[in-house]
């Protein structure tokens, strides 16, 4: 649903000028909403400058002065989300620690973060314009999932040292626990055919997650 000039009670022209930072930030932070809302409602092709511009109530001027370019406000919606709702980016993973157990915290944070509303439909609209822009989709990857994955991969590793699990390559076994973590509730919030998230739903795609983890990677 796209949000009104109302919906913020205020517009560019009405937050202060000058060099004031807040005010500066206030406006930014107004135009990424925006952005995000019709970036949501319309896709990446459907959503245009100007139509954001006339909507937050300032010209095309100030838009441009913080945003030179679509692709440059479509990454700021998406560092906005990650930054807001990205808790498998920043929860800690000590190496060494009982590999479990930090499986699941990890597990836990992921599916916190990928089922919330805003990043069910940063997924929905990368997914919908990959193919007329696929640069939207490796700039998405960079900015959230490729640093999640890098972090456990790290981890990971550290547990192949440790003999906790099997030798091999940590990236593949990091994508491979994410996708088991994503392959019930998550796909179908993505594809609308799940009804209001369900915890012990999201509970059993951990735990299945997990079991079927470290059966295939267990030490030989």
């Amino acid at each position: 649903m796209a949000l009104s000039r109302k919906s913020f009670q205020l517009s560019i022209e009405t937050i202060p000028g000058g060099t004031n930072s807040s005010a500066r930030d206030a406006r930014r932070d107004l135009i990424i909403a925006t952005a995000r809302a019709a970036f949501f409602t319309h896709g990446y092709a459907g959503t245009a400058m100007s139509a954001i511009a006339a909507q937050v109530g300032g010209s095309k001027t100030t838009l441009w002065r913080h945003f030179p370019s679509k692709q440059d406000l479509f990454v700021a919606v998406i560092d906005d989300l990650v930054g807001r709702y990205g808790q498998a980016l920043t929860m800690p993973l000590e190496p060494g620690e009982p590999l479990e157990p930090a499986l699941r915290r990890f597990a836990e944070a992921l599916m916190g973060t990928i089922l919330s509303a805003p990043i069910v439909a940063l997924h929905r609209v990368v997914t919908g314009e990959a193919a007329r822009f696929p640069e939207l989709g490796a700039l998405f990857h960079e900015r959230g999932p490729k640093r999640g994955k890098e972090r456990l991969a790290r981890f990971l590793e550290a547990a192949m040292a440790h003999g906790h699990i099997r030798r091999g390559d940590p990236m593949i076994a990091a994508r491979q626990f994410a996708g088991l973590c994503q392959s019930g509730v998550f796909q179908d919030s993505v594809f609308g055919v799940a009804g209001p998230i369900n915890p012990d739903d999201v509970r059993r795609d951990i735990d299945a997650a997990i079991d079927t983890f470290l059966r295939g990677w267990r030490p030989a």
